[in-house]
C-alpha cells in the first residue's frame, strides 16, 4: 500500500511540475530567445534565435492569459526582423543590438 501511495505522489508531483513549466507565455519565450540572440557570438546564431523569438512573439498576439501592449509587441517584432537581417548579413554587433531592442519592447509590452 505504501508503494502505491508513494508512486501516486510522484505522479501527482510530476504533473504539477509540468503544469508550471507549461505556464510560461509566448511572450516569455520570445524574451528568452531574444536574450539568447543578444548574447550570441556570431550573426547566424543571432538570426537563428531571433527567428525563434519572432515565432513566439507572433503567437503572443493571441495570448489570452495576460494583457499585452500590441504596439510594443509590434516594435519588438520589427527589431527581431532587423536582428535576423543583420545577422544573416554577418553584422553580429548590429544584430545583437536589434535583439536587445526587441527585449526592451517585449518587456514594455508585458507591463
Amino acid at each position: 500500500m505504501k508503494t502505491i501511495t508513494l508512486l501516486t505522489s510522484f505522479i501527482i508531483m510530476a504533473f504539477f511540475s509540468l503544469s508550471v513549466l507549461a505556464g510560461a507565455s509566448h511572450l516569455d519565450h520570445a524574451i528568452q530567445h531574444a536574450e539568447t540572440a543578444a548574447k550570441s557570438a556570431d550573426g547566424k546564431t543571432v538570426a537563428k534565435h531571433a527567428m525563434e523569438a519572432k515565432k513566439h512573439a507572433n503567437a503572443a498576439k493571441n495570448d489570452k492569459d495576460r494583457q499585452i501592449d500590441l504596439n510594443h509587441l509590434g516594435e519588438g517584432i520589427k527589431s527581431l526582423d532587423e536582428a535576423v537581417n543583420e545577422g544573416k548579413d554577418g553584422e553580429a554587433d548590429a544584430a545583437k543590438k536589434a535583439a536587445s531592442d526587441a527585449i526592451e519592447h517585449f518587456k514594455q509590452a508585458a507591463k
